[in-house]
């Protein structure tokens, strides 16, 4: 018996060596045909021992829609992507077509839209993924984006109205980096540049040398007109140099009715 024919043999196993035996008499000019039947009997055996192909992705992650990704759809995504929005995320049908671009969007953190790096700065409403949900719904997107059981998904109920916000209004707008010459208690930032912000922190560098982090914009669009509101108020005293490490107009946000007209401050040194 020839070598070739030893290793077709140890390579097919129990199940195709009656059939490389029973071939091993052919001409040479036949063997060609013999051995691709040989490999695609045993390529195709054990999938059809496993019963018939799934006309879908393999799945190979245990996350699921249900109980998993619809969950973190319902904080961070239903009120831009709610029902008759131009993209609808509220079921797995809606979702599904969709399951590779929201990865890519996520993982750029282009999804949601919040335009700011998640943990600089002090904000009190960051509609940002955290880096766990990231995670979960890239693995579940690899992993092939199954629906899991329904009966998991989360049961709806009223939302309860947010509590107004205070309205502010802009105290000191700023070109890129300026000396504060008064105090001023900020409780916002509001970004106004006149394009797209790829990178830009902003901080404020008090007396004492400290530096307190305020925003980190991060692929911010102008159009998005947002106000970041601070956690806490945020005590700016004279002498303090509040700057941004690109050049940006932004405006320091305080209480609508603690100020009648903003300044504006240009490169103050």
């Amino acid at each position: 018996m020839r070598l070739s024919e030893k290793r077709l043999l140890a390579q097919g196993g129990s199940v195709c060596r009656q059939t490389a035996i029973a071939k091993a008499a052919v001409k040479p000019l036949g063997m060609l045909k013999e051995v691709r039947k040989f490999a695609l009997t045993c390529l195709l055996a054990p999938m059809l021992a496993a019963g018939p192909l799934a006309a879908h992705d393999i799945i190979t992650t245990n996350l699921t829609y249900s109980r998993d990704i619809s969950r973190i759809f319902a904080r961070r995504c239903l009120s831009c992507h709610g029902a008759g929005s131009s993209v609808p995320l509220t079921s797995y049908q809606e979702t599904r077509p969709w399951a590779v671009d929201i990865k890519e969007q996520v993982l750029s953190r282009s999804m949601p839209p919040w335009g700011a790096v998640k943990g600089f700065g002090n904000l009190l409403i960051d509609h940002a993924l955290t880096q766990e949900e990231i995670i979960i719904i890239t693995a579940w997107v690899v992993g092939g984006a199954p629906q899991g059981d329904p009966a998991l998904l989360p049961k709806e109920q009223p939302a309860a109205p947010a509590p107004p916000m205070p309205p502010l209004r802009d105290a000191v707008t700023i070109a890129t980096r300026t000396t504060l010459r008064e105090p001023l208690t900020a409780l916002g930032l509001r970004p106004v540049p006149d394009k797209p912000v790829t990178s830009a922190r902003i901080v404020a560098q008090l007396p004492d040398g400290r530096i307190q982090p305020l925003v980190w914009l991060y692929r911010f669009d102008p159009k998005w007109n947002r106000v970041f509101r601070f956690r806490e108020p945020v005590q700016l005293p004279p002498g303090t140099i509040v700057e941004s490490s690109e050049p940006l107009r932004f405006a320091l946000e305080t209480m609508e009715a603690t100020s009648s007209r903003a300044t504006t401050l240009s490169r103050a040194r």
